[in-house]
């Protein structure tokens, strides 16, 4: 029986435990945090409860597919909330609420959008044959150069459309630039401006529309928690308070890993579940890496971070949605504030979560959650959060407040906690703060981001945003199958299958589960 060691208890590490658990393997994970689920984990203060991180799940199938592959059904361990509207954008003078009700989609964009008829349809329609070609290319390995010359990856070569952005791809569909950008804002996300990122990325709000975004009751990290305990029962062992100082190597192979508290645990594999960057520049020896030295990660394309606020309110918002984004009034120059200039802005765009409108167990009776996010640079910037952070922080509750119609929300605000770049570096062990890993530049996608099969060391394997296929929680899933297959295949074992993609109506997959979706 291998023996194999997982750094970090994120969903990708949990993910892989579960596979490898599922085939025999004997599995220990080692989490640095005193909680497992990484960024995917909940922060209590006093009796409200939120999401650290993300706050959107989206591809639930891919979730639905990890449990089925190790014989249990997600829906028995958590409860689901099928979002619809699944959120609300306002710009400075329109909004509009994104909904997988075609008809309804079609009668607000007549609506709030005069000139764009007809452009939704198209987009749904031209999009699905998008997300067919490309989702077996982000479901298999990337572990050398030749895999991009696969048939599969072939086929999808021009749905990559190489030289065009994401805004050139949805002016194909939509004449006015906003609504352009209510189905482009994601790649702010990945790092990279939607002017400058590739026009495949469209996929990104047609997998919304298509296939839903949910909520889950108790947060997302309710997930990780079930992960955890799948693992738990199959003998997987989760050292939680027990960090990693670094992978011990002999030559460039991988034999086990130093912890902090001096002892050494060996393994047949390592499966590294940190923060890419982190690691690299972190736990393994200097003078190893030549690929991805501190040197020439400092040059890699990262993502931007994020200035969060967890509000725990006196009072409740029922006219806001669960999930909202107000757009900066100016939302070009916000994102080369982000991305380029690497400054504070002052006309930021904000994301709020107000969960209690959906699940009300967040909150007490009569009260709220409020989770702030507000995309800013990645610490490549050199902003003093220590500095900036109180003044930064007035500004937002300010924004947020008129936004509201409450001049008085921070009278209300019984717990807060403020999470700032600086903090996700240096208490989260985030590479420079960039909260979504590195960027998803052309560069850096498929075999040209870090291997699932590490390039650099032997027996040393990635799971994660910072390999393939690249980050956000249903895609890190999908690295740890990725990574898990490639482990069995070494191993002559047979795969965990992959199942093409489903088919558009989601709710007839899941129909029939013992906990069945809830509408919203």
């Amino acid at each position: 029986m291998k023996k194999i060691v997982i750094v970090g208890a994120g969903p990708g590490g949990l993910a892989a435990a579960m596979l490898l658990a599922n085939k025999g393997y004997k599995v220990e994970v080692y989490e640095k945090q005193p909680y497992i689920g990484g960024r995917t984990s909940e922060i209590r203060l006093g009796d409200y409860k939120f999401d650290m991180g993300p706050t959107f799940l989206n591809m639930l199938y891919i979730a639905e597919e990890i449990f089925e592959l190790t014989g249990r059904r997600l829906q028995d361990y958590v409860e689901l909330y099928d979002l619809d509207p699944m959120y609300e954008l306002i710009f400075h003078d329109k909004k509009i609420k994104m909904t997988r009700n075609e008809k309804e989609m079609v009668r607000q964009i007549n609506e709030v959008f005069v000139g764009n008829e007809g452009g939704y349809e198209k987009y749904i329609q031209q999009t699905q044959k998008k997300l067919e070609r490309l989702a077996p290319v982000l479901q298999s390995p990337m572990n050398r150069f030749t895999d991009m010359l696969k048939p599969n990856v072939i086929k999808a070569v021009g749905e990559l459309e190489i030289g065009k952005s994401l805004v050139d791809t949805l002016s194909q569909f939509f004449k006015d630039e906003e609504l352009q950008l209510a189905f482009t804002f994601q790649s702010k996300y990945l790092g990279m401006s939607p002017w400058e990122s590739p026009g495949a990325f469209s996929i990104l709000s047609y997998i919304e529309h298509a296939y839903g975004v949910y909520h889950i009751k108790g947060g997302l990290n309710r997930l990780t928690q079930a992960m955890g305990k799948v693992a738990e029962e199959m003998g997987v062992t989760i050292h939680t308070n027990c960090g990693i100082k670094k992978l011990v190597t002999s030559g460039r192979q991988v034999t086990g890993v130093a912890l902090e508290n001096g002892d050494y645990v060996q393994a047949d594999e390592v499966i590294v579940n940190g923060d890419f960057g982190h690691v690299m520049t972190k736990m393994v020896e200097p003078g190893i890496l030549k690929k991805y030295t501190p040197e020439k990660l400092e040059k890699k394309q990262l993502s931007c971070s994020t200035f969060m606020l967890y509000l725990g309110v006196n009072k409740r918002f029922d006219q806001l949605s669960h999930h909202t984004i107000w757009f900066a009034k100016d939302y070009r120059k916000n994102v080369e504030e982000i991305t380029k200039t690497k400054m504070i802005s002052d006309d930021p765009s904000i994301y709020i979560q107000n969960a209690v409108v959906t699940d009300p167990a967040v909150a007490p009776a009569g009260k709220s959650t409020l989770y702030i996010l507000v995309p800013v640079p990645n610490n490549t910037s050199g902003i003093d959060w220590e500095r900036v952070k109180e003044p930064f922080r007035k500004m937002v509750l300010e924004m947020v407040a008129e936004k509201l119609g409450e001049p008085n929300l921070e009278e209300f605000i019984e717990e807060e906690r403020m999470i700032t770049p600086a903090d996700w570096e240096n208490d989260i062990s985030v590479y420079k703060g960039a909260t979504f890993n590195l960027g998803h530049q052309l560069t850096q996608m498929l075999a040209f981001r870090p291997r699932n099969k590490f390039e650099e060391l032997d027996r040393c394997w990635l799971v994660g945003g910072g390999t393939h296929p690249g980050s956000g929680l249903p895609i890190i899933l999908e690295s740890a199958r990725i990574t898990v297959n490639s482990i069995l295949a070494q191993d002559k074992k047979v795969l965990h299958p992959v199942k093409p993609l489903p088919k558009v109506n989601v709710h007839s997959k899941v129909k029939n589960m013992s906990k069945p979706i809830v509408q919203i």
